[in-house]
């Protein structure tokens, strides 16, 4: 079995993409934070002590997907031509689903890219209704679909 991120010496290194033609890619992720009555309650009313939660964790899964190849070793740096997070509170399931969407045109895509929003953005919801209620969880993050790229395209 060839290792992709293994040198002619066992080493780890980062792959070379430079003989890869540009593509246009896209990539979508979900995951969901499961919180309680309380705190769907006080997200639905907007009267989180901290703040508006749902919108500073939208700017922190952005951050995140920018600083994808800072946390994943073996990931390249790549321009992000366009990246988005949507919420959708799931008031009977006592839910926030989390879909984050990543964009490019380039040589590798951008699925790291959109599943490191879709955690940033789960645990700053995370952080920031702790203090109503510590029991939540974080589950079921994984890549929707991609586009684009040698691999072609993938749905979940």
């Amino acid at each position: 079995m060839d290792f992709t991120h293994f040198n002619k010496d066992g080493k780890a290194y980062m792959v070379d993409v430079s003989e890869k033609n540009k593509t246009k890619r896209e990539a979508t992720a979900f995951g969901k934070v499961k919180v309680s009555k309380e705190i769907i309650s006080k997200l639905i009313n907007n009267q989180m002590k901290k703040g508006e939660v749902l919108g500073v964790a939208r700017v922190a899964g952005i951050m995140g997907m920018k600083k994808t190849s800072e946390i994943i070793p073996m990931c390249h740096p790549i321009f992000i031509s366009g990246c988005e997070i949507k919420f959708e509170i799931k008031e009977e399931e006592c839910e926030i689903h989390i879909y984050s969407t990543a964009k490019t045109v380039g040589e590798t895509g951008v699925e790291m890219e959109a599943l490191t929003g879709v955690n940033v953005a789960a645990l700053t919801i995370y952080d920031m209704c702790k203090s109503v209620d510590k029991r939540m969880s974080i589950s079921d993050i994984h890549l929707l679909n991609k586009s684009g790229g040698k691999s072609g395209d993938f749905k979940f």
